[in-house]
């Protein structure tokens, strides 16, 4: 599989997609922060989204999820700053959005992917996006996808953008992507908001396929807080710029776009974990040895979503207990006399529990260890050959903090 990723890469990356970000006021009439974006391609292209498992959603969701039926679309229509969730007038408002993008970019309305993140429960502005919209549309470029991965953002403290090139049927191909996402963060077969393009030729269906598979074991296996938001939207558009024949079954070709889709989004939950809200560090926990995929998963998204490990590992506290706790109420069959337990981090590697006991161990190396930005807590279990890893962060102070005067 060849894999290469392109420095400064984006939404826009690939073939026949523009976009751009711009501050519209939809946050707040005295700031200067992006809050609405547009990302367009010059074709209509086969698309595919996965979303939110929460009951309460959006209204936007249910728009796109309307709009992607027949599995094509063109265009994106974001905003931060409101969720337009849990309003009367929520839906009315996002397929507003949509026709007034529609409208300034000359395509079918039902072609377009309808977003938005923010507070929920208020009512959102629609006069601040309408004349936003007016301004980006002569505005959207290739150099813009930048500008709409900031355009997405709340209280993310990066943007998160990337691109790749892979070769399919002897053909380039590129895919890109924008994502967001800093507190709220519990996925569960959606994501936070995130855009996706590729110049690949693939079928719809087979795009649908290939986002399950990919966000199953990368944006799934991200916890910040344990909130699975309202709004989580993963959304692709393919373009078939590329050339390549179009991939329509699970063949060679297929593997091959998926395992890329998989490990650029590896990256990318990686970047959200890390961008947790408050956080310091960011957790990877590594499984080995379960019994099977489903256990190993459970076990190590069980330990990565403990506020105690959490807290533990903004200390420094090299706690086996709380690993040990977390695994065994997560409802996981394990031996629990086969566990061993390791913290990894730039600073080198301590075992801290053996056969499930834990261990008289150098607490000051432990300290050093995990003292680290980036923290790797290993998990050996006697079960089987499954493995799994999942991403988190630390629970700090300023976790409280942000979120407790999150609206004001």
């Amino acid at each position: 599989m060849e894999i290469k990723y392109i420095e400064n890469g984006s939404v826009t990356s690939a073939k026949g997609f523009t976009a751009n970000g711009i501050c519209a006021g939809v946050k707040a009439s005295n700031t200067t922060k992006k809050d609405l974006a547009l990302i367009y391609c010059d074709k209509v292209c086969n698309s595919a989204a996965i979303f939110t498992k929460n009951l309460v959603k959006s209204d936007t969701i249910y728009v796109t999820k309307k709009h992607l039926e027949n599995g094509t679309a063109q265009a994106v229509v974001v905003n931060s700053g409101n969720a337009n969730a849990c309003n009367p007038d929520g839906y009315e408002k996002a397929e507003k959005m949509c026709s007034l993008a529609a409208d300034a970019l000359g395509v079918d309305e039902n072609d377009v992917i309808v977003a938005s993140t923010g507070v929920i429960g208020q009512p959102l502005p629609i006069e601040p996006i309408a004349s936003g919209i007016e301004k980006l549309k002569g505005t959207l470029s290739k150099d813009g996808g930048t500008s709409a991965a900031e355009a997405i953002m709340t209280t993310d403290t990066m943007k998160k953008q990337w691109a790749v090139e892979t070769v399919l049927d002897g053909k380039k191909v590129t895919i890109g992507g924008i994502a967001k996402g800093s507190g709220m963060i519990h996925i569960n077969m959606g994501t936070t908001l995130s855009f996706v393009t590729t110049d690949a030729a693939i079928s719809s269906e087979m795009l649908k396929s290939a986002l399950i598979e990919a966000a199953d074991v990368s944006y799934n296996m991200v916890s910040v807080d344990g909130d699975t938001s309202t709004n989580d939207t993963l959304a692709i558009m393919a373009s078939g710029y590329a050339g390549n024949k179009e991939i329509t079954e699970k063949n060679d070709d297929y593997k091959t776009f998926t395992a890329v889709l998989t490990d650029a989004f590896k990256k990318v939950a990686k970047k959200l974990a890390k961008d947790g809200e408050g956080a310091t560090k960011l957790l990877i926990c590594k499984v080995d040895g379960a019994k099977d995929d489903k256990s190993a998963k459970i076990i190590s998204k069980s330990i990565i979503c403990s506020s105690l490990v959490k807290a533990a590992m903004f200390g420094a506290d090299a706690n086996c207990g709380r690993i040990l706790c977390a695994i065994g109420y997560s409802g996981a069959e394990t031996d629990v006399k086969k566990i061993d337990v390791s913290y990894k981090s730039a600073k080198g590697e301590i075992l801290v529990c053996k056969d499930g006991n834990g261990l008289v161990f150098d607490e000051d190396k432990a300290k050093e260890i995990l003292l680290e930005d980036e923290i790797e807590i290993l998990v050996k279990l006697g079960d089987g050959n499954a493995s799994a890893e999942a991403y988190g962060c630390d629970l700090t102070y300023d976790y409280v903090k942000i979120n407790g005067d999150y609206r004001t």
